[in-house]
């Protein structure tokens, strides 16, 4: 299969790279291409920078028992109900009796669980709690990942999460805008604590003329102008559909 001119088939194959839902052969085939093909390479490097963000929202979730312990039994870390403890090579018999093993096995697990989370809720025909349909990874000046903006079209909402931004003073504001191809700016609404918000999803946000979102610091409840910021514009991306 040549892959070099057909677009459409690249962008999504690097999404269900990214997303881990490329198995098996697929995935190896993949992965070739990716050593030979530069621009894919950058294909992907793009989709995890819209994805990854998105891990910020999953909310943390224990695996039952169950699932531990055959996790263990396959990786031959703990031993079968009628199993002889002796049968564990030293080496690893003092791995699993260590505590920064499983301090760091936790810890590798959360990350997995946060981005599988992700993907149940972009993949799964019925979302746990929302269904994220779009998504918006905003970038600072240095192109770093600072701001995460999810839609839910079906409720008409959106999320808003600062990753990493700039710390803001007492008496400023991050202002969400969307900024037609026009060049019009229109207010989307205030993140009042700085660091996140929920806002109503319209079509001021994800019409056809939207070219892209901005966030500006502004004055303590948002810009004294109607028609536009007033402050820096610190954080500027784009919608991509995921589902």
């Amino acid at each position: 299969m040549n892959i070099r001119d057909n677009a459409p088939l690249r962008d999504r194959l690097a999404a269900e790279y990214v997303l881990g839902t490329l198995k098996g052969g697929a995935r190896r085939r993949f992965e070739g291409w990716l050593r030979r093909d530069a621009a894919l390479r950058r294909i992907v490097d793009e989709w995890q920078g819209r994805l990854v963000p998105m891990a910020e929202f999953a909310t943390p979730a224990t695996p039952p028992p169950a699932v531990w312990a055959g996790i263990e039994q396959r990786l031959r870390l703990a031993p079968a109900p009628d199993a002889d403890n002796t049968l564990l090579p030293d080496w690893l018999a003092r791995m699993v009796d260590s505590l920064a093993f499983w301090r760091g096995l936790s810890l590798a697990s959360g990350a997995v669980a946060a981005i599988l989370a992700v993907t149940v809720a972009l993949r799964s025909p019925v979302a746990p709690v929302t269904m994220v349909d779009q998504v918006a990874t905003l970038l600072d000046d240095k192109a770093q990942a600072a701001l995460v903006v999810t839609a839910d079209t079906a409720k008409r909402t959106m999320a808003v999460r600062l990753l990493a931004g700039a710390p803001v003073a007492d008496d400023k504001t991050l202002q969400l805008w969307a900024i037609t191809k026009a060049g019009k700016p229109r207010s989307l609404g205030i993140l009042p604590d700085n660091r996140s918000a929920a806002l109503a999803l319209t079509a001021a946000a994800i019409g056809d003329d939207v070219a892209l979102l901005a966030v500006s610091l502004e004055p303590k409840g948002g810009s004294p102008d109607p028609n536009g910021p007033t402050g820096p514009v610190l954080y500027k991306g784009t919608w991509v559909k995921v589902m």
